[in-house]
């Protein structure tokens, strides 16, 4: 018995010296090292993310929504350099400046160093977004790597950098790309189930900003904070140590920036909510069908993934139920408004993608052949939406921008944009101070029967409109810009008052209604000769 405790003493004694040998596996690791060993043809996941999402940025040379100019860079270069239009929005207070701001901060540092081209003008701002979404793209796998295995994490990572409406929106200077993007990167910092990363105060403040960008972020995260709520064992201190200071500060910075912008004291947060929910003005704009989101639009902006994101939700634990309940929910609010588009939804899709790694990491003998699929079917989309589908409405102002080389003669030319309100951008495209005219389609605030907007009353009849807006020759513009669905209904006021086409630019394979296929550059003939050498 005397030997058998002596024995124990001596193994006790011994273990202290003894090192366990470190696993060298990335299969063990979840920390940051293991980050920077997985490698995607030799390069660093992080550099090559980087660099993804810069050649995404260049790839995408098209046009998808007003609102990545009209609430952003249009708005940014009146800031700075003082020119440009107020839309209805604006006036009303209905959008804050928040957003606007940080690309007017780049403009006036361009504008400094005296870099302040066109070029750069347009493509700095598309940079940070695309570098911002590269952030919350590696951050995403991140999280996934140590909420998950390596093999979950390795899928979603590809499933999420294949995706043909993230390569499609990502890297353009929308209030939801910025939005899905701060999303992700406050989900990395959210207490999941099981995660060990979780910063009440990091993922607050991040939700915070994504709430200032857009209000209604806080439809995608009212159930993640609900949830958090309910499983925090001190609710009062989170509620008085988080919850009420991060959103208060938040509020009151956002206050006071459009405060002082406006000039008066104003809360765009609750205009925002007032218009767009409790008066349904975006209802002027369009409405769909209840089912949409269900129907098209979920459908659509995930795309070739859509049968491995439904595999993926059948294999989901009770820990990802959390990222499942957020992905209804989000669709079920925003069914409840009439006017719908693809890019309200877009921030749930990072969230999407989490289901389809989990699917692709199950699958064994398909995995290869649906990855491949995958790539493929989403490669398509994105060049082509890219690239070619309604590309004209950015084409039209590089082939305006030698006008602006007669911004200083006696003779300024004068261009009316005879198509839908906001089909292309202006100032923020051309940087100089032409006068620039297009038809503006506010809706109505004061609640006229039969109301119709300058858009509505010129498509009504566009040649009444020409003809009383102008009745006498030396009123009219130097250039017309439309597109070609107009082009015979208005050719005898082209005829008579001496336009030549000066230019057809392709602009969509499926134009539709009051959108062509091309568009075309008018030019007065008299000042074909004054300008000559300025256009084309």
């Amino acid at each position: 018995m005397e030997k058998i405790r002596e024995r124990f003493k001596q193994s006790k004694s011994s273990s202290e010296s003894v090192r366990l040998r470190k696993r060298s596996s990335t299969l063990y690791s979840t920390d940051d090292r293991n980050l920077q060993t997985l490698k995607i043809f030799g390069i660093n996941i992080t550099i090559f993310i980087v660099l993804f999402r810069l050649l995404n940025c260049v790839l995408v040379q098209t046009s998808f929504v007003p609102d990545e100019f009209w609430q952003s860079l249009e708005i940014s270069h009146r800031m700075v350099f003082g020119y440009g239009y107020e839309t209805w929005e604006w006036k009303e207070g209905i959008r804050g400046y928040s957003y606007p701001l940080l690309f007017a901060l780049m403009y006036k540092l361009l504008q400094l160093i005296s870099y302040d081209t066109v070029y750069l003008l347009v493509f700095v701002p598309r940079v940070f977004q695309a570098l911002l979404a590269a952030y919350a793209d590696v951050r995403l796998y991140k999280l996934i790597l140590q909420w998950e295995s390596p093999d979950v994490a390795k899928w979603t990572c590809f499933c999420q950098l294949c995706s043909w409406f993230t390569w499609f929106c990502c890297s353009r200077t929308l209030t939801n790309t910025t939005e899905t993007a701060l999303t992700t990167l406050a989900l990395c910092f959210y207490p999941l189930p099981g995660s060990k990363t979780h910063s009440s105060w990091k993922y607050l403040t991040l939700v915070s900003l994504a709430v200032v960008v857009r209000p209604t972020a806080l439809i995608v995260w009212f159930p993640l904070i609900f949830h958090h709520f309910c499983t925090d064992q001190d609710k009062l201190k989170l509620i008085t140590h988080r919850y009420f200071p991060i959103a208060s500060l938040a509020l009151g910075v956002s206050t006071l920036i459009d405060s002082f912008f406006y000039g008066k004291w104003i809360l765009v947060q609750w205009n925002f909510l007032k218009f767009n929910v409790l008066h349904n003005v975006g209802e002027f704009y369009g409405s769909h069908p209840w089912h949409w989101y269900w129907s098209q639009g979920l459908p659509a902006i995930i795309g070739p993934h859509l049968p491995l994101v439904l595999h993926g939700c059948s294999l989901a634990t009770r820990k990802h139920t959390i990222l499942l309940l957020t992905i209804i929910w989000t669709t079920a609010v925003y069914s409840l408004l009439a006017h719908k588009e693809f890019r309200f939804i877009y921030p749930v899709l990072p969230f999407c993608m989490i289901f389809c790694g989990l699917s692709l990491a199950k699958l064994q003998a398909w995995r290869k052949a649906a990855a491949g699929a995958l790539l493929l079917f989403n490669l398509c989309p994105a060049l082509y939406t890219g690239l070619v589908h309604q590309r004209g409405a950015l084409d039209v102002m590089r082939d305006l921008q030698p006008l602006c080389d007669a911004s200083q003669s006696p003779n300024l030319p004068e261009l009316l944009f005879l198509m839908p309100c906001h089909s292309t951008p202006l100032y923020s495209h051309l940087h100089c101070p032409l006068k620039l005219r297009f038809l503006e389609c506010p809706p109505d605030l004061i609640g006229q029967q039969d109301y119709m907007d300058e858009a509505d009353v010129f498509f009504s009849d566009p040649l009444h409109w020409l003809n009383t807006s102008f009745p006498l020759r030396s009123t009219l513009p130097s250039h017309l810009v439309l597109f070609d669905s107009l082009e015979k209904e208005i050719s005898s006021f082209l005829e008579e008052n001496g336009f030549a086409k000066q230019a057809e630019i392709f602009h969509t394979h499926f134009p539709e209604g009051r959108v062509g296929k091309n568009i075309l550059i008018y030019s007065r003939r008299s000042e074909m000769k004054a300008n000559e050498g300025f256009i084309l």
